[in-house]
């Protein structure tokens, strides 16, 4: 179902293309945002970026209005204030979107100058109705940041390996319009696991392949607390109980606290000495001499996201184009 695009097919293919962007309380983010898309090296008279503001409690529309009049790029600020969920939002801007293209990221991230280009050249090939980019960290100082860059938890790698069905996230993903058009648009109840919903309907319908564009970057800051990381790894566990409700896709084991206790205290007693050795001789950084403790409280946090969702009945419904 898959493949990779290392190189674009062709300089000469530029479609129409319409980015789709949910921002909720955005304010701090959008100045990059925005320098990010006007440095875009896709021409600028084939795109129009759809900014949809999602019920924010601070000056993001007013930001999204403002910029709009002024920008060298095309900006289309929407919103969307019935629905809470960044889902709703991007059927906002897909049902407001004028082009054959639907392109996504989110308003935390970084597209790089080659973004959009990259991203769209694999649509050359006609089977091809999905294409997800690369999600990349972007420079941390602190051990958790640290961590996850080491982990790339945020690589779509991860989500294209899928043992039960590939699937590209959201932050860095485009799909051809008339798909939407056949399968729908996102749930817009649901509150997370919605690309991985979105692509499998694509993908089990036979309607064409998912393609890989490495060259296509987003940047994204990785969490640099503990109640972020706890909230982010919850809401893994919760997008896979969904998963499992919507398609049977298999739990996550459980971690016992009998196992955290027995993993914590060899970790203590073996890895910490041996390892602590070789972390002042310079020959391992501390995030990995933290990386057994780390990994425990992430997948604890995950476990307890599993366990304590449940997937609500209007999350079960399909928005149409």
């Amino acid at each position: 179902m898959t493949s990779n695009s290392s190189n674009p097919t062709t300089k000469t293919f530029f479609p129409k293309v319409s980015v789709v962007v949910p921002i909720y309380n955005g304010e701090a983010d959008l100045p990059e945002l925005i320098a990010c898309l006007i440095a875009q090296t896709y021409p600028s008279d084939r795109v129009e970026y759809l900014l949809v503001d999602n019920n924010s409690s601070d000056r993001t529309l007013d930001i999204l209005k403002s910029t709009a009049v002024h920008s060298p790029i095309a900006i289309r600020p929407k919103s969307e204030n019935q629905i809470q969920s960044s889902y709703a939002a991007r059927n906002t801007g897909i049902r407001a979107a004028e082009n054959e293209i639907i392109a996504f990221t989110d308003a935390d991230c970084r597209p790089q100058p080659q973004w959009l280009e990259s991203l769209v050249q694999p649509f050359v090939k006609q089977d091809v109705v999905i294409v997800a980019g690369e999600i990349a960290a972007l420079p941390g100082n602190s051990l958790l940041e640290q961590f996850a860059d080491k982990q790339e938890t945020l690589s779509q790698k991860h989500t294209l390996a899928n043992k039960f069905c590939a699937y590209g996230q959201t932050a860095n993903l485009a799909i051809r319009r008339q798909i939407l058009e056949k399968v729908g648009l996102f749930r817009p109840y649901l509150t997370t696991g919605g690309d991985a919903d979105i692509c499998w309907r694509i993908l089990r319908e036979n309607l064409g392949t998912l393609e890989f564009a490495p060259d296509a970057l987003v940047q994204h800051h990785h969490r640099s607390t503990f109640k972020e990381l706890e909230s982010q790894w919850r809401r893994y566990g919760k997008s896979n109980r969904y998963l499992h409700e919507l398609y049977g896709v298999d739990l996550m084991r459980d971690i016992t606290l009998q196992e955290c206790g027995y993993r914590l205290g060899r970790w203590l007693l073996k890895e910490l000495p041996r390892d602590g050795v070789k972390v002042l001789a310079g020959k391992k950084s501390l995030v990995e001499l933290l990386n057994t403790p780390i990994g425990l409280f992430t997948a604890r946090a995950r476990a307890a996201g599993q366990r304590d969702a449940k997937l609500p009945e209007n999350a079960k419904m399909i928005d149409k184009l």
